[in-house]
């Protein structure tokens, strides 16, 4: 089943195959989780002009960030309170991000910023769909399936 404009569909780990370009483009939400494996999770995200992403780490594993439009200004580092990697990144950009390094895109454009993430493990719960990054905060039912391969370590770190 493709995805299509206003009608994301979390398949589960089913096949899938979908325009990622035009579904992050057309997304509205905050973070809409497109697809959920049991080892890899696809969300599409829209930022806000102001806003971000979220400053977070993410001890065992690594992460593929696209920037589909918009601007954003990317900062990552050992620590929350040590980002010493900053890079301005827009459109056709890609972010990587190493198991364990604190990290935050804001948007420092005048439009929303387009962006799909790549996680591995999943980190959302499959088809999960938050309108903002309070509403996500807030959420307290938001947990990867039970399906999904999870490392038996160290959980997220939020700042």
């Amino acid at each position: 089943m493709a995805i299509t404009a206003g009608s994301i569909k979390d398949v589960g780990p089913q096949p899938q195959a979908f325009d990622i370009e035009r579904a992050t483009k057309d997304n509205t939400n905050y973070r809409s989780v497109a697809w959920s494996g049991r080892y890899l999770q696809v969300t599409l995200m829209s930022i806000p002009v102001g806003g971000d992403i979220g400053l977070e780490a993410h001890p065992e594993n690594d992460q593929f960030l696209r920037i589909e439009a918009g601007n954003g200004r990317v900062q990552m580092g050992a620590a929350k309170d040590k980002l010493t990697f900053e890079e301005k990144a827009s459109d056709g950009w890609c972010v990587l991000v190493p198991a364990g390094s604190w990290h935050n895109i804001t948007n420092i454009g005048t439009t929303p910023m387009q962006v799909y993430a790549v996680y591995a493990p999943a980190h959302h719960a499959p088809g999960k769909v938050q309108a903002t990054a309070a509403v996500a905060e807030a959420d307290k039912d938001d947990e990867p399936a039970a399906w999904s391969v999870q490392p038996k370590h160290a959980p997220d770190k939020h700042g």
